[in-house]
């Protein structure tokens, strides 16, 4: 059995997959993830590439909505479950570096995740001693003169 903190990479590693899949960084994230569950065997590896392709495909043909909603959510559980099973299986020596190779591909996979924007539409507002908060990259268009 697993103890907490494997467990959450596991979780990461299985989120990093679906996140990492659609992007520019798949390539390097999708062969990371080959040699993380192949162990030096290239039939295993090869094996595992053909998996990966699957997840892709699947969450491209979801498209957006609750239907791809549901399959990001099979597909993390999915790879999950399959690093859980992955690090059980391991010794205690070996389990701690394939821990820091797969925190490697959850780091990779966050660097590569697209930022995310939000437009908010003040254009029919009128302020009076008000604040607005936020965190983040802002841009503030003073639109008084139209």
């Amino acid at each position: 059995m697993l103890v907490e903190g494997l467990i959450a990479v596991a979780a990461a590693g299985g989120s990093a997959v679906v996140q990492a899949a659609g992007t520019d960084a798949w390539n390097g994230i999708r062969d990371g993830f080959a040699r993380l569950f192949g162990r030096g065997e290239p039939g295993r590896e090869q094996a595992e590439l053909e998996r990966l392709d699957q997840t892709r495909s699947a969450l491209e043909a979801a498209g957006d909505g609750e239907d791809a909603q549901r399959v990001q959510i099979a597909q993390v559980a999915r790879w999950q479950t399959r690093l859980e099973t992955l690090l059980e299986e391991l010794p205690a020596a070996e389990q701690q570096l394939v821990v820091a190779e797969l925190q490697a591909l959850v780091a990779q996979a966050e660097a590569a995740r697209p930022v995310e924007t939000v437009h908010n539409d003040f254009s029919q507002a009128s302020f009076t001693n008000s604040q607005v908060l936020g965190s983040g990259t802002m841009t503030v268009t003073n639109n008084y003169d139209k």
